[in-house]
């Protein structure tokens, strides 16, 4: 077959350990031999950050409000080990943080769905999509301890009194913004817009009758100004809860929605949705800005200890399905920008494959304990040999 064309780059973000090394495999095995793929590369793994001072991470986030659209590997945020082990000038600051903040975006994280790998919650039959907040609240709190003595907290309209502490305590201050809120509101509506399904939003305005209900108000006012009509157009529904009655709806529910939570909400239930399903390997996110700019990425980590098997030489068994869900998404939305459906059907045909394999009883380590199919029992593959039967399933699908 002809290699498929690109008109426009996608933005490509290098990463670290393990997943640097899937990086290349899946380049080499999955997409060069089909795409004549055309990217913007920037080098993330820490060695370049610590050379560029990590105007490196600036630069990928600019890329991507340049072209649209990125594509990252799994990077490494460095604690006072990781500052030792690499020999950092400094402790430099999560790579996705910044370009979440560059880029003013929302974080969405959904299932990779496998017959044969079961929710533990068996009514959840459709994927369930976080949307997490991704700036302020306690990520950006500022914090305390207290003797005995009033604590207050002063704006330049007020002085409130906390408490009256008669003894030793502690004290937080949060904060967010209404340009912050409504950037968030408007990436999770364009989202829903853009793959056609419910969005339902929860705080807990009913006792945070400010700050939470602040939340629920802007909402509810880009929704009425902006969005209301296209939902309807669209058939999708916009449904606002409390966060308590949004756990037990959603537990209730087949799934099939953008549940758009706070920061801190979102860091919790997309944990425990990515559970239910089976594993965080099998969990896609994609960061959504206000303007319409997209950037894919597994939502795990580097997967050191495997990273330091693989050095060792020892052959290690990492999946893989989450990275190469995030190339299919940034090639997938590349193809519907600049109109090019033969990408968007390899792209579709490389997820079918990558499924397909899994499916058969061929899968990474992580996933042999949770598969479950009549007739079928599960072989485990070392990641090269998972890679290499995908290939040979998506070039059936290709024919």
């Amino acid at each position: 077959m002809h290699k498929i064309n690109m008109k426009m780059p996608l933005v490509e973000i290098d990463g670290d350990e393990m997943t640097r090394v899937l990086w290349k495999e899946i380049k080499d095995t999955l997409l060069t031999p089909f795409i004549e793929l055309k990217t913007d590369y920037y080098d993330l793994g820490l060695e370049n950050r610590e050379k560029t001072k990590d105007n490196i991470t600036l630069e990928s986030a600019a890329a991507i409000a340049k072209y649209g659209v990125g594509v990252k590997c799994a990077t490494i945020t460095p604690n006072a080990q990781r500052v030792s082990e690499y020999n950092l000038s400094q402790m430099w600051k999560s790579p996705n943080g910044t370009i979440r903040a560059a880029l003013d975006g929302t974080v969405f994280r959904a299932p990779i769905l496998v017959d044969g790998i079961k929710p533990i919650i068996n009514g959840w039959r459709k994927p369930i999509i976080i949307a997490r907040h991704a700036y302020g609240d306690v990520y950006a709190g500022v914090e305390a301890k207290v003797q005995e003595g009033k604590a207050y907290l002063n704006t330049p309209q007020d002085n409130v009194l906390i408490k009256d502490f008669q003894g030793a305590g502690i004290i937080q201050a949060i904060h967010n913004t209404d340009k912050s809120i409504a950037s968030f509101a408007r990436s999770c509506f364009n989202y829903a817009l853009d793959i056609k399904k419910d969005l339902w939003f929860a705080t807990k305005d009913t006792i945070s009758k400010i700050y939470d209900h602040r939340f629920k108000d802007i909402f509810q006012e880009v929704f009425d100004t902006e969005y209301a009509q296209r939902f309807s157009d669209a058939g999708i529904e916009y449904f606002y809860t409390l966060i308590d009655d949004a756990v037990a709806r959603i537990m209730r529910s087949e799934g099939g929605m953008i549940w758009a939570c706070k920061n801190y909400d979102g860091d919790v239930m997309s944990d425990m949705v990515a559970t239910v399903y089976g594993s965080l390997a099998m969990m896609t996110s994609v960061l959504v800005s206000p303007q319409g700019q997209y950037e894919y990425e597994a939502a795990h980590g580097t997967v050191t200890r495997h990273y330091y098997q693989h050095l060792q030489g020892k052959p290690v068994s990492t999946n893989s399905m989450a990275t190469i869900f995030a190339w299919t998404g940034a090639l997938k939305k590349r193809a519907e920008l600049d109109n090019i459906p033969s990408l968007k059907n390899f792209a579709d045909k490389l997820e079918a494959a990558s499924i397909a394999v899994i499916e058969k009883g061929v899968m990474t380590k992580d996933l042999a304990g949770l598969f479950k199919k009549e007739g079928i029992t599960p072989k485990v593959v070392f990641y090269n040999e998972f890679l290499q039967a995908i290939r040979a399933e998506l070039g059936n699908l290709l024919c």
